[in-house]
């Protein structure tokens, strides 16, 4: 999606390691259920202009989705809101996993 930063799974790692990251599933409950990134809080894409207001804005965000086609639908919501400091997983839990990354069960 046009202006959506993306990060790799490398660079993800990174941001963790520093701290002062919200790191968000959008996926449904089920997929959450099945395996996520440690760490991360879920709110499924549906749900998000419910629950903005629980977001830290002043730190980085990172979305993530399966592939990253829901993740950067909510970096592009969120940046029509004002709020920038958004970065999507490329290619979502998917690339995580594929670049030999933990799963929390």
């Amino acid at each position: 999606m046009f202006g959506v930063r993306e990060i790799d799974p490398n660079q993800l790692e990174e941001l963790k390691a520093h701290g002062n990251l919200q790191l968000i599933d959008v996926r449904t409950e089920a997929e959450f259920a099945q395996a996520k990134i440690e760490g991360s809080t879920h709110i499924p894409l549906h749900m998000l202009p419910l629950k903005v207001q629980e977001l830290q804005t002043q730190n980085p965000i990172v979305f993530y989705c399966r592939s990253g086609a829901r993740s950067a639908q909510a970096c592009a919501w969120l940046m029509s809101q004002g709020i920038n400091n958004v970065y999507n997983l490329s290619g979502g839990i998917m690339n995580w996993a594929r670049s030999g990354k933990a799963l929390a069960a």
